[in-house]
C-alpha cells in the first residue's frame, strides 16, 4: 500500500521537474557559471589528502536539466583537485572513479555519462572532503529531496558507517530551497545548498 508520504514526494518531484525543463538554455548555462565559482571557494576549504596532498570532492555529472556541474568539474580539476565520479551499479549503489577530463567520460545507461578510468570501489567516497550531491529539493533542515532511486540514500548512510564528516553540498536552482520537503525518519541531513546565487547554510 502506497504511503501518502510518497505521493508527496512523486507530486513535488513532478513538479520540480517540469520546473527544471522550462528553464531557458541561456539561465541553465548562467546557473553552471555560478555553481563553478561557489564549488570552487567550497573546494579551497577542503583539506589536502594524503600521499600527492590533493584535496578530494565527490561531484557527479548532470544530465538533462539538472544543474549543470560540467565548469564545475573542469574549474575543480584546473584548481588541481582530485575530483571522483560516481559509477552507477546494476543494485543502484555508487562506485567511484577519478574525472580525467570531458574526453575521458563515457556513456552508461540511463542516459549518464561515467568517468572511463578504474573504479576504486564504493567506499573511495568516505576520502572525500567534500560532497556534491544532486537534488530536486532540499529544505531549511537540510532534508534533500532526491528522485528516488535510492543511490545517494546509500553514499550518506556509506559515510555515515565509516565516521566519515565531509561538508555535503546539494547543487540546486534557486526556487528548490523549500521551507519543507517530504522525509523520512532515516533521511540524512545535508550541509549546505549551492544555489546560483550562494551557499546557503541548513540545519
Amino acid at each position: 500500500m502506497e504511503h501518502p508520504r510518497d505521493n508527496e514526494k512523486g507530486a513535488l518531484r513532478t513538479r520540480l521537474l517540469s520546473r527544471r525543463r522550462s528553464l531557458a538554455p541561456a539561465d541553465r548555462e548562467r546557473a553552471a557559471a555560478a555553481l563553478a565559482g561557489h564549488a570552487g571557494e567550497l573546494a579551497a576549504a577542503v583539506p589536502a589528502g594524503p600521499g600527492d596532498g590533493a584535496a578530494t570532492v565527490a561531484a557527479y555529472v548532470s544530465v538533462g536539466s539538472e544543474p549543470g556541474t560540467r565548469p564545475l568539474l573542469d574549474a575543480l580539476r584546473a584548481r588541481g583537485v582530485r575530483v571522483l565520479l560516481p559509477v552507477l551499479l546494476a543494485d543502484n549503489d555508487l562506485d567511484w572513479a577519478v574525472y580525467e577530463g570531458p574526453e575521458a567520460l563515457v556513456p552508461a545507461g540511463r542516459g549518464l555519462l561515467e568517468p572511463a578510468g578504474g573504479r576504486l570501489g564504493p567506499g573511495a567516497v568516505t576520502g572525500a572532503g567534500l560532497v556534491l550531491l544532486p537534488g530536486l529539493a532540499v529544505d531549511r533542515r537540510g532534508l534533500r529531496l532526491g528522485r528516488g532511486g535510492g543511490s545517494y540514500d546509500r553514499v550518506l548512510a556509506r559515510l555515515e558507517r565509516a565516521g566519515a564528516r565531509p561538508v555535503l553540498a546539494v547543487l540546486l536552482y534557486e526556487e528548490e530551497l523549500l521551507e519543507r520537503v517530504p522525509a523520512e525518519p532515516h533521511d540524512r541531513p545535508v550541509d549546505l545548498a549551492l544555489t546560483p546565487s550562494g551557499t546557503h547554510r541548513l540545519g
